[in-house]
Formats: structure tokens, sequence, C-alpha cells
């Protein structure tokens, strides 16, 4: 069997939130990482029990839009963390209650972008930073694509207000992607994602509704 990433979870002794924040926690567990997923019984050592600190995220989505000229839609925002305005596709939180990944993508599509998709399909599903952080990414391929009316456009505010945005074609994106010109991790992975799909005739494409098991798990 080829390689799967599987779920496995080890026992959470104690969490503590070090960090309640707007968007995201920072959160200290311990956590066995005894071989059997068990945790230490009353009196054992506790050798394998160990501290981690974390990122609490809630989970996000991004659109590699697709016109019918195979142009793929950037859009550059500044990112204060890296002090840098990137070229990335659009994007945004699962910070909705309830409300559906493929139906967050389509919002944020709509705000960030000012475009309706009739076709949507799964791409890739990646985890951003799994060393630090628990956040899963959802990118999705939109494509048949429209303009939001006039009327019903998103008021964008903040580092979104000033967004431009840029059709580049899908070949001269893998370009930048390879070049060392996009570092958006969403930019790279659905760009790269969106070439390899085309190259295998879309074959490898997922329905938007495809298990995505791997969001919110806790333990």
């Amino acid at each position: 069997m080829p390689p799967r990433d599987r779920l496995a979870p080890r026992p959470v002794i104690e969490t503590e939130v070090i960090h309640d924040g707007m968007v995201f926690d920072v959160v200290a567990e311990r956590v066995a990482l005894r071989g059997d997923g068990s945790a230490p019984a009353p009196g054992e050592p506790a050798a394998d029990v160990v501290r981690r600190e974390f990122v609490r995220h809630p989970g996000a989505v991004a659109v590699v839009a697709l016109d019918d000229q195979e142009r793929v839609l950037l859009l550059s925002q500044y990112r204060h963390p890296v002090r840098r305005e990137l070229w990335e596709v659009p994007a945004g939180l699962l910070d909705v209650s309830g409300e559906d990944a493929r139906d967050a993508a389509a919002r944020e599509l709509a705000e960030e972008a000012d475009l309706t998709a009739a076709r949507w399909d799964v791409l890739v599903d990646y985890f951003t930073s799994p060393g630090a952080s628990d956040e899963a990414l959802r990118v999705y391929l939109a494509r048949d694509l429209s303009d939001v009316p006039d009327g019903d456009r998103f008021e964008r505010e903040d580092e979104e207000r000033d967004m431009v945005a840029e059709w580049v074609p899908l070949d001269d994106a893998v370009t930048l992607v390879l070049g060392g010109a996009l570092h958006n991790p969403s930019a790279v992975s659905g760009v790269l994602a969106a070439a390899a799909a085309r190259a295998a005739g879309w074959d490898t494409l997922r329905p938007a509704d495809a298990p995505w098991p791997e969001r919110r798990v806790e333990g």
C-alpha cells in the first residue's frame, strides 16, 4: 500500500490556553507519546510525557479561480508578520459556525475577487505548519466564473481594501512559483496542484463535498 497519513492521536493529559487571541489561540498540552497510544498509569514514569505548544486555528479555505483562458487570479495583499506584499489566491478562515467549507470558499471568492463560480472541485488539502499549528486548509478549483453584480459587491476593509488583482496564465504562474517569485503557501500548492490536475486531464480532481476528516480533529 502507498504511504497515507492516518489519524493517530496520543492521550492529552493537560491543556492550557496560553493566549486567547482574536483569530487563533496559543495552547500548551502535555501529551503522552507512548508507542501504544496509552497514558502512563498512576505511579509510572512520565518519561514519554512531553509539553507541546502550538497555535489552535479554526482552519481555512483557498480558491484557485481559473478562467476560460486558463488564467489564475492572483491578489496582492500586505502580510505584516513577513513584512511583504504577497501574491495570493482568494482565501479565508472557517470562522462562521456551521458553514460548509465550499460555501466558505464561495463567500471568500465573492468578497475578495467579486466573482462567483458555477463549478467547484477540490485540488489539494494540507496542514499549513503541522509542527506549530493545527490549521488545516483545503484548496478548491473554481471554474465557469461570473462577476458579482455591482450592487451586491462586498466592501473590503483593512489589508483587503487595497488588494490588486492580476490574471496570470497557469503556465506562467507555475514558472513564478518554481522561480521563487511567489511564497504564499495556498498560491504555491494551489498553482502546482492545478497544473498537475490539468496535465492529468483533470482526472485527479475530487468533488467539492469530498470528505475532509483532517479538519478540526480533537484529542
